[in-house]
């Protein structure tokens, strides 16, 4: 990826005016980390920083708050708009924070796009970020370059969000992705970032499974955190009452996602069962919001396509909700997990969602029992403050 003269001259400029105040800090004790969480998606960062937090270590989180949801950020790197106005007073933004970056133990990026910027412009920040910090990692989270070419090669998984046995799944979400990703600027920067950094951390098993292969002696998977102690459980009611299905769609990715086919399955069967069913759908709703609609909840119906529950199936089983979605033996595996089995796994179609969901509805017993293992599974493998110690350990690890 070539950097503009403009974003090459601007950062010049940034990094003249803020080299007479800033030293390169040293950490006060060899067991405290300095640590900068850059970027945001599902609230994953956040978390982080609390468990790291509580274990002592001094983080601060720059984020745009994942766009819609919000979620909290020690700096908002919010962009309004892609408007000359907007992207004038984003860069400034921008400007302003990088003093705020410089002297940190551990660097974390969200994605190799950690700022919504063009790659040519992302690259020269990057650069900064390497020459100012001691250390650089990359987060395998989300889209990204190897996740898209994993899913194309239609082996490394048996299915995916870009394929179903040797299928490619074609809609606008995935044209666009591939054009992006896979032969666009974004992929480049992602093979420059992956292979500079000094680590990457996976955090699903997906994701380890496409990045693995390329950089097996620099990538760790570590879980997705949560903070238990921030997790309300659901409000129990009477089994003579409906069984409540969340299901949370995001306008324009339902087709990516799944959710219109989950979405199908569970009017059917609401349908089909009307006194037993109730539906409690959130369309694209801030996470404060969201997180409290799934408190009445029983069970949620999560990504059709996954193998693995992330941080919204996630919150949802702390909360004790039954996740209908990604739960393969490949998932139970990566973590070590031998007993539990808390969540509904289902293939990418709908008749398997809807016999599923079926089943559920046929066998009520069975919510109470998973909702227990579900609570149960989360806070054996997912507190943040266990999560923060296997990231600190990695970090330190990579010398």
């Amino acid at each position: 990826v070539k950097p503009s003269f403009i974003s090459c001259v601007s950062l010049i400029i940034w990094e003249t005016k803020i080299r007479h105040f800033h030293l390169f800090s040293v950490s006060l004790s060899k067991n405290i980390m300095k640590v900068l969480l850059l970027g945001e998606y599902s609230n994953v960062h956040w978390t982080l920083a609390q468990g790291l937090r509580a274990l002592g270590h001094s983080v601060t989180v720059a984020s745009d708050g994942d766009s819609w949801k919000n979620y909290p950020r020690d700096i908002d790197l919010h962009r309004k708009s892609t408007g000359k106005t907007d992207t004038l007073d984003f860069l400034f933004r921008v400007a302003r924070a990088l003093p705020f970056m410089r002297g940190y133990d551990v660097v974390q990026l969200i994605n190799p796009v950690f700022l919504e910027l063009c790659p040519e412009r992302l690259l020269p920040i990057y650069r900064f970020l390497r020459r100012h910090n001691r250390k650089v990692f990359l987060g395998a989270f989300g889209m990204d370059y190897y996740w898209v070419k994993a899913g194309l090669d239609c082996q490394t998984y048996r299915y995916s969000d870009f394929n179903i046995g040797t299928e490619v799944r074609m809609n606008p979400d995935n044209d666009r992705f591939i054009a992006e990703w896979l032969n666009g600027p974004k992929g480049e920067l992602n093979r420059f970032i992956a292979g500079d950094c000094d680590g990457i951390v996976s955090g699903l098993y997906e994701y380890d499974a496409c990045y693995r292969p390329h950089f097996p002696e620099k990538t760790q998977f570590i879980p997705f955190p949560i903070d238990l102690s921030e997790v309300t459980l659901r409000i129990p009611h009477p089994e003579t009452e409906r069984t409540r299905f969340f299901i949370g769609i995001q306008r324009k990715r339902d087709a990516y996602k799944g959710t219109d086919i989950m979405y199908k399955a569970l009017v059917k069967l609401a349908t089909r069962y009307p006194d037993r069913i109730e539906i409690v759908k959130a369309e694209s709703v801030p996470f404060a919001q969201y997180n409290r609609m799934m408190d009445h909840s029983d069970v949620l119906l999560d990504q059709l396509y996954s193998y693995t529950p992330a941080m919204n199936a996630l919150c949802a089983m702390a909360k004790g909700l039954v996740v209908v979605g990604g739960g393969e033996e490949e998932n139970y595996d990566i973590l070590g997990e031998k007993e539990l089995r808390p969540i509904v796994n289902v293939l990418p179609s709908f008749d398997d969602v809807y016999a599923k969901l079926e089943e559920l509805i046929q066998h009520p017993e069975d919510i109470a029992r998973l909702s227990a293992e579900s609570i149960q599974y989360v806070r054996r493998h997912h507190d943040h403050r266990k999560v923060a110690e296997r990231y600190v350990a990695f970090w330190k690890s990579r010398t």
